[in-house]
């Protein structure tokens, strides 16, 4: 739930909330992120799908920043019927993720050294030159503040600060790449055994986002067992699921009986099945190593759900 209410007679505003380390890494989230919209917006511009991402991603993350800069400077978090501290350190994960995938996109669609032909000209090579340096400061701005409210050992903390929790953000945003390439004609419907590989992506993506929920809206001491016994049991699941997908995927997608060991040569750059598959193996691994790292990291915790 939220934070308890202030006692009778403190202020109503919190200057602390801006003045603070955590605040000023805030305040600098704002300012980074209306730059970087605005410079794109002006005159850089965007198009396809990398760049409606960009947009989206730096919108979205500078209105969650305004709520979240505005409810602690207000004093108005300790209304809501969530966990301020679950929220917050999971909003920061989230939006250093997004911001980080933006950074790398966007120059790398967008900017470049020569002119756009007119009417755009260097007028616009300037502003998508200034818009990607002003990406990256924005990614650092939200790492930093990852930084300051991740919890430290021994600390007693809300969930989503533990190195668990963090990770818990992280292994869904990789899954969400992972679904991302599997409806770019991967062809994972060919064989049974690639279908229990999706099976295991989406099972363990919706755990993973079923925990994030439970802790964000401070309902995990509702269970009617400990919280955190069952994300070490949900985390050990995971971990077997994705091994299992770990060795599964390659064999269906790459063993010369099943399909490609190497690239078609006429495989047309952007639309090719192989290139889909490899982005799935790449990132069923890296999950993977995530939820090892996770269920080493989760017999450790020491958390406060209300907080």
């Amino acid at each position: 739930m939220g934070s308890a209410m202030e006692p009778p007679g403190s202020a109503y505003l919190h200057l602390g909330a801006v003045t603070s380390p955590v605040g000023t890494a805030r305040v600098l989230q704002l300012a980074f992120g209306c730059t970087t919209f605005s410079l794109v917006a002006h005159r850089g511009g965007f198009t396809g799908v990398q760049g409606t991402f960009c947009m989206a991603a730096w919108g979205f993350c500078f209105a969650v920043s305004a709520l979240v800069v505005t409810c602690e400077f207000t004093r108005l978090h300790g209304c809501l019927r969530l966990s301020w501290g679950n929220f917050t350190a999971a909003f920061a994960m989230l939006a250093t993720l997004l911001c980080a995938t933006a950074a790398v996109l966007y120059p790398l669609y967008f900017a470049r050294r020569e002119c756009p032909p007119e009417p755009a000209g260097c007028a616009a090579r300037d502003f998508r030159l200034a818009a990607s340096v002003f990406a990256g400061l924005l990614f650092l701005a939200y790492a930093v503040e990852v930084a300051l409210t991740r919890a430290r050992p021994g600390q007693v903390t809300s969930y989503m600060a533990t190195v668990s929790g963090l990770l818990k953000i992280v292994q869904a945003f990789v899954a969400c790449i992972i679904f991302g390439a599997l409806v770019h004609d991967s062809r994972y419907g060919r064989y049974v055994a690639t279908q229990w590989c999706v099976a295991v992506y989406s099972l363990c993506f919706l755990a993973t986002v079923a925990v994030v929920a439970l802790s964000v809206m401070g309902h995990t001491g509702g269970l009617g067992c400990p919280f955190d016994r069952l994300v070490v049991v949900y985390t050990f699941l995971a971990v077997l699921l994705y091994l299992s997908a770990a060795v599964i995927w390659p064999v269906f997608c790459f063993d010369p009986k099943y399909g490609e060991p190497k690239r078609p040569p006429d495989c047309v750059r952007g639309s090719c099945p192989w290139d889909s598959q490899l982005v799935v193996a790449i990132f069923t691994y890296v999950n993977l190593l995530l939820y090892v790292a996770d269920l080493a990291y989760s017999q450790r915790i020491r958390f406060v759900p209300s907080l």
